[in-house]
């Protein structure tokens, strides 16, 4: 393959590494540094989705990366708003340290409750999510409306989520729910904006993962 034009040879194992050179290279060369902190985070985004904007719009509130690590160490479970992020979501790693990887999407009580209110199933699987007894790192990369019900759980009662990562995509109410989670008071690492979507949500984090294991 290697006399093909354009074309350049690299081992299978050595893809993903190379692919990062490429993006801390094109980084660089728009004039970009990113945070010594976030930059695994971003640069791993960057490379699900070879899109750079997110080098520009993805938010982090303070200390956030060091305080995911923290809970995911010490076994904090992440619920996601789809099964696709679930699915993409490394549960091997997650397990090392104690934590499960749920999605109640598919659960009939929350299909059931949905369909009586005239909601989402994702803005009840907050609430279903709400009731597990340790401390969860919420996932949204699809529904918008997940993050408006988090929101609005936090305005009604002193619970707290441990954790949001906010990045679902599309147009209606996507940008205004993000809105609502950067300015609430839970440490959150949320992509302003449109963009997002369940391997952006993955990729975050399996970032967070495979930097914790990495500093064992």
């Amino acid at each position: 393959m290697s006399h093909l034009k354009g074309i350049e040879h690299v081992l299978p194992e050595d893809i993903e590494k190379r692919s990062f050179e490429i993006i801390g290279e094109e980084l660089k060369e728009r004039g970009i540094t990113l945070p010594k902190e976030e930059e695994m985070i971003t640069k791993r985004v960057i490379h699900t989705s070879a899109d750079f904007d997110y080098a520009q719009t993805m938010k982090y509130s303070e200390n956030a990366v060091a305080i995911a690590k923290a809970l995911l160490a010490e076994g904090a479970d992440i619920v996601t708003d789809t099964n696709m992020a679930l699915s993409g979501i490394n549960k091997t790693v997650l397990g090392e340290f104690g934590g499960t990887a749920h999605c109640f999407m598919a659960d009939k009580e929350v299909a059931a409750l949905a369909k009586e209110r005239h909601t989402t199933r994702a803005a009840v699987s907050m609430e279903k999510a709400a009731q597990i007894k340790k401390p969860v790192i919420f996932v949204v990369g699809n529904a918008p409306t997940a993050l408006i019900q988090l929101y609005e759980m936090m305005q009604e009662s002193d619970w707290r989520p441990a954790f949001i990562i906010g990045v679902p995509v599309g147009f209606v109410n996507v940008e205004a729910a993000k809105e609502l989670i950067l300015k609430s008071d839970v440490p959150y690492i949320v992509n302003a904006g449109r963009k997002g979507g369940s391997n952006v949500a993955a990729a975050i984090c399996n970032a967070l993962l495979y930097e914790l294991r990495k500093g064992r």
